[in-house]
Protein backbone atom coordinates (compact mmCIF):
# COMPACT_ATOMS: atom_id res chain seq x y z
CA UNK A 1 0.00 0.00 0.00
CA UNK A 2 1.36 3.70 -0.48
CA UNK A 3 0.97 6.30 1.84
CA UNK A 4 -2.51 7.51 1.06
CA UNK A 5 -3.95 3.99 1.37
CA UNK A 6 -2.56 3.54 4.77
CA UNK A 7 -4.46 6.18 5.97
CA UNK A 8 -7.86 4.89 4.74
CA UNK A 9 -10.32 5.39 7.54
CA UNK A 10 -7.26 5.97 10.59
CA UNK A 11 -6.64 8.42 12.66
CA UNK A 12 -3.10 10.77 11.94
CA UNK A 13 -1.65 12.54 14.67
CA UNK A 14 -0.65 15.95 14.37
CA UNK A 15 2.84 16.48 16.13
CA UNK A 16 3.65 20.34 16.45
CA UNK A 17 3.77 22.95 18.91
CA UNK A 18 4.49 26.43 18.79
CA UNK A 19 7.81 28.20 17.92
CA UNK A 20 7.86 30.03 21.18
CA UNK A 21 7.40 26.14 23.48
CA UNK A 22 9.84 23.84 24.71
CA UNK A 23 8.04 21.11 23.03
CA UNK A 24 9.29 22.77 19.57
CA UNK A 25 12.40 20.59 19.59
CA UNK A 26 12.82 17.57 17.18
CA UNK A 27 13.69 15.21 20.20
CA UNK A 28 10.03 15.92 21.64
CA UNK A 29 8.52 16.30 18.30
CA UNK A 30 9.72 12.66 17.22
CA UNK A 31 8.30 11.36 20.83
CA UNK A 32 5.05 12.34 20.15
CA UNK A 33 5.23 10.82 16.99
CA UNK A 34 5.94 7.85 18.36
CA UNK A 35 3.84 7.83 21.51
CA UNK A 36 0.78 8.07 18.76
CA UNK A 37 2.08 5.26 16.11
CA UNK A 38 2.35 3.48 19.56
CA UNK A 39 -1.16 3.64 20.56
CA UNK A 40 -2.88 2.95 17.00
CA UNK A 41 -2.61 6.32 15.00
CA UNK A 42 -1.82 5.40 11.08
CA UNK A 43 0.62 8.03 10.27
CA UNK A 44 1.32 11.54 11.33
CA UNK A 45 1.61 15.47 10.35
CA UNK A 46 4.81 17.15 11.08
CA UNK A 47 5.96 20.81 9.89
CA UNK A 48 9.48 22.01 9.35
CA UNK A 49 12.58 19.60 7.59
CA UNK A 50 14.13 19.24 10.63
CA UNK A 51 11.18 17.76 12.84
CA UNK A 52 10.01 15.76 9.47
CA UNK A 53 14.00 14.23 9.44
CA UNK A 54 13.41 13.29 13.25
CA UNK A 55 10.24 11.72 12.99
CA UNK A 56 11.26 9.58 10.18
CA UNK A 57 14.56 8.54 11.90
CA UNK A 58 12.22 7.08 14.88
CA UNK A 59 9.65 6.17 13.04
CA UNK A 60 11.74 4.57 11.10
CA UNK A 61 10.06 3.42 6.99
CA UNK A 62 6.90 2.69 6.52
CA UNK A 63 4.59 5.13 8.59
CA UNK A 64 3.10 7.78 6.73
CA UNK A 65 4.41 10.76 7.33
CA UNK A 66 2.68 14.20 6.17
CA UNK A 67 4.78 16.85 5.89
CA UNK A 68 4.95 20.72 5.52
CA UNK A 69 6.36 23.94 6.44
CA UNK A 70 5.14 27.03 7.56
CA UNK A 71 6.68 30.02 6.01
CA UNK A 72 5.49 33.27 6.72
CA UNK A 73 6.42 35.67 3.36
CA UNK A 74 6.24 39.02 3.29
CA UNK A 75 3.36 39.95 1.10
CA UNK A 76 1.15 36.67 1.40
CA UNK A 77 -1.30 35.35 3.10
CA UNK A 78 -0.82 31.15 2.39
CA UNK A 79 1.87 30.30 5.04
CA UNK A 80 1.94 26.16 4.48
CA UNK A 81 4.50 24.88 2.11
CA UNK A 82 4.15 27.94 0.08
CA UNK A 83 7.14 27.84 -2.32
CA UNK A 84 8.69 24.47 -4.20
CA UNK A 85 11.53 24.73 -2.03
CA UNK A 86 10.14 24.83 0.91
CA UNK A 87 8.33 21.08 -0.03
CA UNK A 88 11.66 19.92 -1.66
CA UNK A 89 13.24 20.71 1.79
CA UNK A 90 10.27 18.51 3.51
CA UNK A 91 10.81 15.37 0.70
CA UNK A 92 14.53 15.36 1.47
CA UNK A 93 13.75 15.03 5.08
CA UNK A 94 11.16 11.96 4.75
CA UNK A 95 7.80 12.90 4.08
CA UNK A 96 5.79 10.78 2.14
CA UNK A 97 2.83 13.18 1.44
CA UNK A 98 3.44 16.98 1.22
CA UNK A 99 0.88 19.25 2.37
CA UNK A 100 0.22 22.55 0.91
CA UNK A 101 -2.33 25.89 1.76
CA UNK A 102 -4.85 25.42 -1.05
CA UNK A 103 -7.01 28.14 -0.38
CA UNK A 104 -7.63 31.45 -2.91
CA UNK A 105 -5.70 33.81 -1.23
CA UNK A 106 -2.38 35.24 -3.03
CA UNK A 107 0.02 33.41 -3.61
CA UNK A 108 4.18 33.60 -4.57
CA UNK A 109 3.34 30.33 -6.96
CA UNK A 110 0.66 29.17 -8.47
CA UNK A 111 -0.83 25.97 -7.36
CA UNK A 112 -1.05 23.89 -10.43
CA UNK A 113 2.64 24.69 -10.95
CA UNK A 114 3.63 24.04 -7.11
CA UNK A 115 1.45 20.79 -7.49
CA UNK A 116 3.29 19.68 -10.60
CA UNK A 117 6.80 20.47 -9.44
CA UNK A 118 6.19 18.40 -6.36
CA UNK A 119 4.46 15.34 -8.42
CA UNK A 120 7.51 16.05 -11.48
CA UNK A 121 10.73 16.59 -9.24
CA UNK A 122 9.80 15.31 -5.93
CA UNK A 123 7.54 11.95 -6.94
CA UNK A 124 5.28 12.49 -3.87
CA UNK A 125 1.35 13.32 -3.42
CA UNK A 126 -0.13 16.61 -2.65
CA UNK A 127 -2.61 17.17 0.26
CA UNK A 128 -4.76 20.81 0.01
CA UNK A 129 -5.15 22.51 2.89
CA UNK A 130 -8.35 24.33 1.73
CA UNK A 131 -11.14 26.68 3.58
CA UNK A 132 -13.93 26.13 1.08
CA UNK A 133 -15.59 24.00 -1.57
CA UNK A 134 -14.48 26.74 -4.29
CA UNK A 135 -10.48 26.35 -3.23
CA UNK A 136 -11.26 22.19 -2.75
CA UNK A 137 -12.76 22.12 -6.31
CA UNK A 138 -9.63 24.33 -7.48
CA UNK A 139 -7.02 22.38 -5.73
CA UNK A 140 -8.48 19.31 -7.51
CA UNK A 141 -8.44 20.94 -10.89
CA UNK A 142 -4.84 21.70 -9.65
CA UNK A 143 -3.79 18.24 -9.31
CA UNK A 144 -3.94 17.61 -5.59
CA UNK A 145 -4.09 13.73 -4.96
CA UNK A 146 -6.23 14.33 -1.97
CA UNK A 147 -8.34 17.72 0.27
CA UNK A 148 -8.30 18.18 3.39
CA UNK A 149 -10.79 20.69 5.25
CA UNK A 150 -8.01 22.17 7.48
CA UNK A 151 -7.96 26.06 7.04
CA UNK A 152 -11.63 26.35 7.32
CA UNK A 153 -12.69 28.60 10.20
CA UNK A 154 -9.03 30.21 9.42
CA UNK A 155 -9.11 32.60 6.45
CA UNK A 156 -10.89 35.89 6.07
CA UNK A 157 -13.70 34.04 4.22
CA UNK A 158 -14.36 31.55 6.65
CA UNK A 159 -13.34 33.50 9.88
CA UNK A 160 -17.06 33.59 11.31
CA UNK A 161 -17.18 29.89 11.37
CA UNK A 162 -15.95 27.42 13.70
CA UNK A 163 -13.97 23.64 12.55
CA UNK A 164 -14.58 21.34 12.63
CA UNK A 165 -15.98 22.01 9.38
CA UNK A 166 -18.53 19.04 9.26
CA UNK A 167 -20.74 20.72 6.70
CA UNK A 168 -17.94 21.49 4.40
CA UNK A 169 -16.53 17.89 4.60
CA UNK A 170 -20.19 16.58 3.29
CA UNK A 171 -20.01 19.05 0.54
CA UNK A 172 -16.46 17.78 -0.23
CA UNK A 173 -17.34 14.12 -0.43
CA UNK A 174 -19.92 14.72 -2.88
CA UNK A 175 -18.19 16.92 -5.08
CA UNK A 176 -14.80 15.82 -5.10
CA UNK A 177 -13.46 12.51 -6.94
CA UNK A 178 -10.04 12.69 -4.17
CA UNK A 179 -9.74 11.48 -0.81
CA UNK A 180 -11.13 14.12 1.45
CA UNK A 181 -9.45 14.71 5.06
CA UNK A 182 -11.38 15.82 7.84
CA UNK A 183 -8.79 18.72 9.52
CA UNK A 184 -9.12 21.57 12.48
CA UNK A 185 -11.04 21.40 15.11
CA UNK A 186 -12.09 17.91 16.22
CA UNK A 187 -11.65 17.61 20.03
CA UNK A 188 -13.16 14.84 21.29
CA UNK A 189 -13.13 11.47 19.87
CA UNK A 190 -16.75 10.90 19.19
CA UNK A 191 -15.67 14.16 16.34
CA UNK A 192 -13.35 11.53 14.55
CA UNK A 193 -16.02 9.35 14.30
CA UNK A 194 -18.51 11.36 13.18
CA UNK A 195 -16.06 12.35 10.28
CA UNK A 196 -15.46 9.17 9.21
CA UNK A 197 -18.84 8.10 9.09
CA UNK A 198 -20.14 11.44 7.20
CA UNK A 199 -17.50 10.12 4.34
CA UNK A 200 -13.87 11.18 5.76
CA UNK A 201 -11.17 9.20 4.25
CA UNK A 202 -8.79 10.01 6.86
CA UNK A 203 -9.23 12.25 10.24
CA UNK A 204 -5.83 14.81 11.63
CA UNK A 205 -6.50 15.57 15.23
CA UNK A 206 -4.17 17.70 16.43
CA UNK A 207 -4.30 20.04 19.63
CA UNK A 208 -6.82 17.99 21.22
CA UNK A 209 -3.89 15.76 21.27
CA UNK A 210 -0.51 16.95 21.04
CA UNK A 211 -1.11 20.56 21.98
CA UNK A 212 -0.24 21.04 25.88
CA UNK A 213 0.10 24.73 25.59
CA UNK A 214 -2.75 25.54 23.94
CA UNK A 215 -4.82 23.47 26.29
CA UNK A 216 -3.20 24.56 29.70
CA UNK A 217 -3.34 28.32 28.68
CA UNK A 218 -6.99 27.15 28.19
CA UNK A 219 -7.39 25.61 31.86
CA UNK A 220 -5.39 28.60 33.42
CA UNK A 221 -7.84 31.24 31.45
CA UNK A 222 -10.79 29.59 33.01
CA UNK A 223 -9.35 29.16 36.42
CA UNK A 224 -8.33 32.69 36.97
CA UNK A 225 -12.04 34.22 35.71
CA UNK A 226 -12.87 36.23 38.42
CA UNK A 227 -9.17 36.46 40.33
Amino acid sequence: MNAIQQVSKKLIVSCQAPTDSPLHDPYVISAMAKAAINQGAAGVRIDTPAHVQAVRERLGVGVPVIGLWKQFLPGYEVYITPLFEHAQAIAEAGADIIAVDATQRIRPEKLDFLIKQIHDQLGLPVMADVDTIESAMAAVDAGADLVGTTLYGYTEQTKNFSPPGLDLLVEMVEKLKVPVICEGGISRPVQAKQALDLGAYAVVVGGAITGIDILVKAYQSCLSIGD
